[in-house]
């Protein structure tokens, strides 16, 4: 493999890298339970933390540990969805021929 066909499959797997970049980019899931929802994108950043007035009425009644419970498990269980949506889609683009790792 001579010089200029490296620059061309780095150039591709550049190119693949960012589709597959951006296609992650357009997963987001919500996961709600016990008066908390949390948002994650494909990144794995989370993006919204809601809670309601019931679920803030653990905190003013002094169970704190319990709110902090609950909130963990929401946010363990929306990455979880999210890294399990993500590798479904490297799996699928690997599948496809579309991934720079993908064997060719």
């Amino acid at each position: 493999m001579g010089m200029l066909d490296q620059v061309k499959q780095a150039m591709q797997m550049r190119k693949e890298a960012k589709k597959m970049q951006a296609e992650m980019e357009k997963i987001v899931y919500t996961h709600q339970n016990g008066g908390i929802a949390v948002t994650v994108k494909g990144d794995f950043s989370v993006t919204q933390i809601k809670v309601s007035e019931e679920a803030l009425a653990e905190v003013k009644a002094g169970k704190t540990d319990r709110f902090e419970t609950m909130l963990k498990t929401v946010v363990n269980a929306a990455i979880a969805q999210v890294k399990q949506q993500t590798q479904q889609l490297m799996q699928q683009m690997m599948k496809d021929g579309n991934s720079p790792f993908a064997m060719r």
